[in-house]
């Protein structure tokens, strides 16, 4: 792939936010800037709460630990590059999916970005209002609260990345690493040698699919690239920062749910908040909603941030339009979802499958393709739709594949309970991916000479 540079030579449509361009180097952000940001978007409240439910379902703390490590590695792989994708070009995932997707299977890549990030918007908004009525005991119905969290938590979004960034690194990221930290070493002090000793009440297996299924949901966004165009293309400036914010976000986070599940057997997501607010804040609500503010906005941020690229690649509206339009359609989601019983199950679940499959893909034509292909797709490019083919049908199929392949083993069709094993998020990758390099290995000549 052709290195980037501070302009490109074909004339590009100018618009805000750098959305249908490259991301000029001048204005790219420092590795900790990067990595703030990222904190921000692999830790949460939930990734506290996540441990209550796992000693729910009888997971011991080697199951947890393990499960979370291979999890993690597992994430990273996949992570690493989209990431380093996104900082080599500078281009959304959007401008990526055109030049490997063609016209209309980009379409269909940004309908899926905008529909599963409105899908976590909505969800957020949802979690913070149920979040503060159980602080407050607020007698509002929850729906309604909902709707009102989905039209507040779009206001950063107005100022385009540099809105998300500057609150994920000056105000989100310090709270989050300050709370976690100081909850962490509280929580350890009650660790015994017996939790670590615990038998197995469940198999390696239902372990494993159960703690990748919330590594990878919350952890994999699929279009990285997204935000890390804005980062500096280069390796370390991608590790270091995803792998700090993982540890933090993936395993400290959870584990110090687990074993503050473990003390209390809480099992309930309310109960859980109301004690995490007794333990951590000293049962100042006020302090407790301030927290979990900071948190779910942050996270918001990124998710309207993804559904407003994505249309942006369907069609380009004025900005603050387009962000005012999608404020409404979160709002209506967010109550919708109060209702929903297993709206985080399988938000997260859609969301570990269905993007990076289209991720995995685009990096198999970056850094795969070109190691037996002379035709490899330069994806520095920025191509127009009418320099594309209709449709790239090896991709489109490999996409379609992998997402068939990752939902029908993630337990979220009940009709297919009995195929739910595994981690269906790297089953799906892995089936797009080599799906993919086949069909290019097998239609380039010189690939079989």
């Amino acid at each position: 792939m052709s290195e980037i540079t501070n302009t490109i030579s074909a004339p590009l449509i100018e618009s805000q936010d750098h959305a249908l361009d490259v991301v000029p180097l001048s204005e790219r952000r420092s590795p900790i800037t990067m990595g703030l940001l990222w904190i921000t978007m692999v830790t949460g409240f939930p990734s506290i709460l996540v441990g209550f439910e796992w000693v729910k379902n009888g997971l011991v703390f080697q199951q947890v630990l393990s499960c979370l490590i291979l999890s993690n590695v597992v994430l990273l792989l996949y992570a690493v590059p989209a990431c380093f994708l996104g900082s080599q070009t500078g281009l959304t995932y959007s401008l990526l999916s055109r030049s490997v997707f063609g016209q209309w299977g980009s379409r269909l890549i940004s309908v899926c970005l905008v529909v599963l990030s409105m899908g976590w918007y909505g969800l957020t908004a949802y979690l913070m209002a149920d979040a503060l009525k159980g602080l407050f005991h607020l007698d509002i119905p929850v729906a309604l609260l909902s709707a009102g969290f989905g039209i507040l938590m779009a206001f950063n979004n107005f100022f385009g990345f540099s809105g998300i960034a500057n609150f994920a690194g000056y105000i989100a990221a310090p709270v989050l690493v300050a709370w976690v930290g100081f909850t962490f070493f509280k929580a350890s002090g009650n660790f015994t040698p017996m939790m670590f000793a615990e038998q197995p009440h469940q198999s390696f297996g239902a372990a494993l699919s159960l703690i990748s299924a919330f590594v990878l949901g919350y952890g994999a966004w699929g279009n990285e690239p997204d935000f890390w165009r804005y980062g500096r293309p280069r390796t370390s400036f991608v590790v270091v920062p995803l792998v700090v914010a993982v540890v933090i976000g993936q395993v400290v986070f959870p584990i110090t749910g687990w074993i503050l599940g473990q003390m209390t057997h809480i099992t309930e997501f309310s109960k859980a908040t109301a004690f995490m607010n007794q333990y951590s804040f000293g049962g100042l609500a006020p302090v407790a909603a301030l927290v979990l503010f900071v948190t779910y906005f942050a996270l918001a941020d990124s998710c309207l941030y993804g559904s407003i690229n994505g249309v942006e690649n369907l069609h380009e509206f004025p900005r603050k339009r387009l962000v005012a339009a999608l404020t409404i359609v979160g709002a209506i989601l967010a109550a919708w979802l109060s209702g929903y019983a297993r709206a985080f199950q399988d938000v997260a679940a859609l969301s570990s499958i269905v993007l990076p499959c289209a991720t995995v893909i685009m990096l198999a034509e970056a850094y795969v393709v070109p190691c037996f292909s002379k035709n490899a797709i330069d994806l520095s490019r920025v191509y127009e739709f009418s320099e594309l083919p209709k449709i790239n049908s090896s991709a489109v199929i490999a996409f379609v594949t992998g997402s068939a392949a990752g939902i029908a083993t993630a337990g979220i069709i009940p009709s297919m309970e009995f195929i739910h094993v595994g981690i269906s998020g790297l089953q799906a990758w892995l089936v797009s991916f080599l799906l993919y390099v086949a069909f290019r290995f097998f239609a380039e000549p010189s690939a079989r000479s």
